[in-house]
């Protein structure tokens, strides 16, 4: 059924799940900065607040707000900024 996770001391929660498209997971950031690996390709959609997000390669963050998606290869490190309370979900292909 659900899956639930936790990361970075309980400040990163998220609930795995099966949509049509695949896996997927819809989580909560608490304000802080954060390192994240990918094993699959991710589409991260931020549904409620604003993730400034440096991909890989990049030497400068972009914000991504409500309803704004970025993809996140295979295989890489990411790096996650929230000023505050930050929704997403997270399709993986």
């Amino acid at each position: 059924m659900f899956k639930t996770n936790e990361y970075f001391d309980g400040k990163v929660k998220s609930i795995a799940f099966e949509t049509i498209d695949g896996p997927a997971t819809v989580g909560v950031m608490a304000k802080g900065e954060y390192v994240f690996g990918t094993s699959t390709i991710e589409y991260m959609t931020v549904t409620s607040g604003k993730m400034d997000v440096k991909l890989p390669g990049e030497t400068q963050w972009k914000t991504y707000k409500e309803f704004e998606t970025f993809i996140v290869p295979k295989d890489v490190k990411f790096n996650v900024k929230v000023d505050g309370d930050t929704s997403y979900r997270c399709l993986y292909k």
